[in-house]
């Protein structure tokens, strides 16, 4: 294990203990779901049996054990067995979501993926939406297809996309007013050609939105208005607990922020970033690299509202205190 660089920051590697697969893969498929799972041997039953419904089969699941002690491989040598659909199983060390997401776009083979998580499942035609669509609409010049995610009781989770936005970036749909998850389905060789998530010492989180920002300044998303997943929030989740999240990873969050003050545009976000870098590097102890950023002035004024926000951090983490978000 490589390390370097002032973060701690080292290359990614994949203990891999096994690797299973169907006997019949299907390797003319233009769609990989695939699925991070850790502990979810109680979940990820309903993922595989709203896949087993899938409309269209045209499509492959690769499941990324991220070291699970519970049964999920016992479960994933089942389904294997059974050959309803194509799966393929890696197990791998500990690693966090975006460690699991790192192996998986290393083993992708398809055109197309998206993720979808071991406690969420598919409506019975999403395979077929999302391969039609690209069918029709696809080309090089678009990253993929962004569509929407949708509670466990029917309800779109934030807004659905304008009848006259045909494209967007991910990031231009949020700064435009938009609001919710989004799923999104990313061509493989765009995603490939980004960099891997960073790792860092004893950090098991790191934002998924890293990466889409770095495709989003140089490739744009097709819109499609129907629901390609639904989503059943677990309580321990990456999805909730973000004072936690802040606290127990302050390294990556040190290097996201930096990389949201190069890339937002607009003043507030930038000042907003710096705030948090200013916390991250409070919690890191690393106050020595405070103004080694795109916007050292900027960290300057931020430094006062920054304590306040390590403070709330530090008190919303020893009181247990779970953040709220708005579906």
């Amino acid at each position: 294990m490589d390390s370097f660089g002032s973060f701690g920051l080292y290359h990614n590697y994949v203990d891999v203990w096994k690797i299973m697969t169907t006997m019949h893969v299907n390797k003319e498929c233009v769609l990989t779901i695939f699925t991070p799972a850790y502990n979810r041997a109680h979940t990820i039953g309903r993922t595989y049996r709203s896949l087993c419904r899938q409309t269209s089969k045209d499509f492959e699941w690769l499941i990324i054990d991220d070291g699970s002690t519970d049964n999920t491989r016992q479960l994933v040598e089942g389904w294997i067995l059974e050959g309803v659909i194509s799966i393929r199983y890696i197990y791998q060390k500990n690693q966090g979501m975006h460690g699991a997401h790192n192996t998986a776009y290393k083993n992708i083979n398809t055109e197309l993926n998206t993720c979808i998580d071991s406690d969420d499942w598919m409506p019975d035609d999403a395979v077929e939406k999302i391969v039609s669509f690209w069918k029709k609409y696809g080309s090089k010049r678009v990253a993929g297809i962004v569509g929407l995610d949708a509670t466990i009781e029917g309800n779109i989770i934030g807004s659905v996309f304008p009848s006259e936005l045909k494209e967007t970036t991910l990031s231009g749909f949020y700064k435009q007013g938009g609001r919710g998850d989004k799923k999104l389905v990313y061509r493989t060789d765009i995603i490939q050609q980004y960099p891997e998530y960073p790792r860092f010492k004893d950090e098991r989180y790191f934002s998924l939105g890293y990466k889409y920002l770095l495709i989003d300044q140089d490739y744009r998303l097709l819109t499609i208005n129907e629901v390609l997943v639904v989503v059943d929030y677990q309580m321990d989740g990456s999805s909730y607990g973000m004072y936690r999240q802040y606290w127990n990873n302050p390294l990556g969050f040190m290097f996201l922020r930096k990389e949201h003050m190069k890339y937002y545009i607009g003043w507030s976000e930038r000042f907003r970033s710096c705030i948090h870098y200013v916390s991250h590097c409070l919690r890191a102890r690393r106050l020595k690299e405070l103004f080694l950023n795109p916007c050292p002035f900027l960290t300057l004024l931020s430094i006062l509202p920054g304590v306040v926000l390590y403070l709330v951090t530090k008190y919303k983490v020893t009181h247990s205190q779970v953040m709220s978000f708005s579906k």
